[in-house]
């Protein structure tokens, strides 16, 4: 069972700059909820136990967001009021699933992976990047689904237009399993639109072997100078570790952009 999962929150945020020069882009309310709390309540509802938050010093306001008892309790005192009280227990009860760890020079997604190395327990966990909002349907839940079938890693998977492909890491895709499920041949990151091997698209929910870490501690620098997942994940792919592209159900949406961000807004008032 995937009891565990690791969000890494130390990015800038720059594409949604001036909003992040004072505050950490997933407290930011999406219809008046921070961002961060769509994606605890998804992992509460696909049955995770503890989260990994991987923060920087810069992003202590998080942290802050979950430990700030002493305004509550003389806010709770002074007002009386419920919907306080409510907001001040639901933040308790996510403290408790929550550990913090720090990556404080950004050096990539898989350095930030790798920092949660001595708290990982067993053999697989899930991986959710904040950026991206699933609804209306639990990717985290149907993915840990499909991984409790068959104990392979499991990446969520979305179709793109062809000429967008460049923004992306895009699967060649191999056998397929089922009508939402395919495995997984490699995985290219940020294709032109000639090599792109399809238009599936890698989307932020990942459930990545523990043995992920041992390619971590080894893997050079790519990209921007900076240690890439997905450069860990074609590792794992071509050392023939099987991983399942799952075409979700539920609706994305990008909250790292301005743009995006007032479109999640929009659509998740709808509900």
């Amino acid at each position: 069972m995937i009891k565990q999962a690791i969000i890494p929150l130390a990015g800038l945020g720059t594409r949604l700059l001036p909003l992040t020069s004072v505050f950490p882009k997933e407290l930011l309310p999406i219809n008046g909820k921070p961002g961060i709390e769509y994606i605890l309540d998804e992992c509460v509802d696909a049955g995770i136990k503890e989260v990994i938050f991987i923060i920087s010093k810069k992003k202590e306001m998080i942290k802050n967001y979950f430990y700030n008892d002493g305004f509550y309790k003389k806010i709770i005192k002074q007002k009386k009021d419920p919907r306080i009280k409510k907001e001040y227990q639901k933040i308790i009860r996510y403290r408790k699933m929550i550990k913090f760890v720090y990556q404080n020079k950004p050096l990539g997604t898989g350095d930030a992976v790798l920092k949660t190395k001595r708290y990982i327990k067993d053999k697989f966990f899930l991986m959710l990047l904040p950026d991206d909002l699933i609804i209306k349907k639990n990717c985290s839940k149907s993915m840990i689904k499909i991984h409790n079938q068959n104990k392979f890693s499991v990446m969520a998977s979305m179709n793109v237009r062809k000429k967008t492909v460049s923004r992306w890491g895009i699967y060649k895709m191999g056998k397929k399993i089922d009508k939402r499920n395919f495995f997984i041949k490699d995985v290219i990151e940020k294709p032109t639109i000639k090599k792109a091997p399809s238009n599936k698209a890698v989307i932020g929910r990942y459930i990545i072997p523990k043995t992920i870490f041992k390619i971590l501690s080894k893997i050079k620098p790519g990209k921007g100078h900076e240690i890439h997942i997905t450069d860990a994940i074609q590792s794992l792919i071509h050392k023939q570790n099987k991983f399942i592209g799952h075409n979700f159900s539920g609706k994305y949406l990008d909250c790292g952009s301005m743009n995006g961000y007032i479109k999640s807004s929009l659509e998740i008032s709808k509900l």
